[in-house]
């Protein structure tokens, strides 16, 4: 279950992609499609969120940003001892 961390109100583009960058902002930026190369990332809000480890940032249908705890399925990796 995710929960929002803060209310922006993004209005979307069809062909961009939204994410969180690494100083807790929202960024866009141009999708890859086939040959064509995407863009560079240009910011849309300034939000400055803190990150916690193990939790996925990201922005919801309502164009908010949320955080849901990440799952961490599969089997455990054996250690090698050197």
């Amino acid at each position: 279950m995710a929960t929002k961390v803060h209310k922006c109100k993004i209005k979307r583009q069809k062909g961009y992609l939204y994410f969180i960058d690494k100083k807790g902002d929202v960024s866009m930026a141009k999708m890859a499609r086939g040959k064509k190369k995407g863009g560079s990332p240009k910011k849309v809000v300034k939000c400055a969120i803190k990150k916690q480890s193990g939790y996925l940032y990201f922005v919801d249908k309502q164009g908010d940003v949320s955080m849901a705890k990440m799952v961490r399925g599969g089997r455990k990796k054996k250690r090698r001892r050197r």
